[in-house]
């Protein structure tokens, strides 16, 4: 990979996956810092892998990587107190899932909550049936500390996750964390990130495809 384009999207896995809750105060399109930079979403050749995890899904179910060995899987970061971008987020995510099944693809989706301390597996279910995730094929997960977590988004995503109250007993917190969503191999690498606010799901699913082969 040439230099330039590697440098390219370093900075776009960096400046991207800042976006997120904490600009409450903004259209949620707004917080997409640096989306635009490069068209290529493609991070295969940066060697990008997510660590070795066991977590907590929506059913009080351990759901961990080993589960995940072997399967094309999709990945967000979200919460269920989210003031602007989680929502459309998740269900965005839906439709992705949708189109997943109206192709006869399987792959598993993973949401990983920024706010674990407040999202239980109750919290959690509740949100996805909101959202009419396909709880088959898709976890929410929780069961660790804020700083696992950004230890984790940091190693496999090269991204951030910072916390802070939020403005009104309305609007508890706000977090900064990912609105990318994030397709992973079958051996755990992050091969390419889209972004979770206006995915193309045609593009997904063929790329999900192309992982299958």
């Amino acid at each position: 990979m040439k230099s330039g384009k590697w440098l390219a999207l370093i900075l776009i896995g960096m400046l991207a996956v800042l976006a997120g809750c904490g600009a409450a105060d903004q259209p949620a399109e707004e917080t997409q810092t640096g989306q635009s930079a490069v068209s290529d979403n493609d991070v295969s050749d940066l060697n990008w892998r997510v660590p070795s995890f066991t977590y907590t899904n929506q059913n009080n179910e351990t759901v961990g990587l080993d589960d995940l060995k072997g399967k094309v899987w999709l990945a967000d970061f979200i919460f269920t107190r989210c003031p602007n971008v989680c929502p459309p987020m998740t269900a965005n995510m839906s439709k992705v899932q949708e189109a997943l099944k109206q192709a006869g693809v399987k792959a598993e989706i993973v949401s990983f909550t920024v706010d674990p301390e407040h999202d239980q597996p109750e919290q959690l279910r509740v949100f996805a049936e909101k959202h009419h995730a396909d709880l088959n094929s898709w976890h929410f997960l929780t069961g660790y500390s804020l700083e696992e977590i950004q230890k984790l988004t940091q190693e496999a995503f090269k991204g951030s996750i910072s916390q802070q109250e939020g403005p009104s007993p309305d609007v508890p917190l706000l977090v900064n964390h990912p609105t990318q969503f994030y397709l992973i191999d079958q051996n755990g690498k992050v091969v390419k990130f889209y972004d979770g606010l206006k995915p193309d799901a045609g593009q997904i699913v063929q790329d999900v495809k192309n992982l299958q082969k």
